[in-house]
């Protein structure tokens, strides 16, 4: 499932690669599966889940806007979380109690987030060139 969401980001983003990072991303792309695990249960989630799309109301509750729902595994949502800042400790807390992050959710979050940051290369430029390569760097 990796593959078919990562590969066409890649392709969009190709003029930002050297022939030793197109040689690595194919190398990732080849073994994406491997390193993604199916969740216990598919489930709804947010997509585009950070700081910037959850707002409190103004009788306290917490609400999520702006989502880009998609049928996943739950822990693509947590790391998008960290991506960009992350949550109060208590969310993280009370979501690792539910269960729906599995063991060794920390050695994937980056590939999952490496989508949301190839999007942002290949809507804002360049400036994501060194994280993206980072994250490929690191799983080759």
């Amino acid at each position: 499932m990796g593959f078919r969401r990562l590969s066409p980001q890649f392709k969009a983003a190709e003029r930002y690669f050297d022939p030793d990072m197109k040689e690595r991303i194919s190398k990732l792309l080849e073994r994406i599966d491997d390193l993604l695990v199916e969740p216990k249960a598919p489930a709804l989630i947010h997509g585009d889940l950070w700081g910037g799309n959850f707002i409190d109301g103004d009788d306290g509750s917490a609400w999520l806007i702006d989502p880009a729902a998609y049928v996943g595994h739950p822990e693509a949502d947590i790391a998008m979380t960290e991506l960009f800042g992350g949550f109060a400790p208590r969310f993280y807390h009370a979501y690792r109690e539910s269960g729906l992050i599995d063991e060794g959710y920390e050695t994937r979050r980056d590939i999952y987030n490496l989508y949301h940051l190839l999007n942002h290369l290949n809507i804002f430029g360049g400036g994501y060139l060194g994280a993206v390569a980072g994250i490929v760097k690191r799983y080759t």
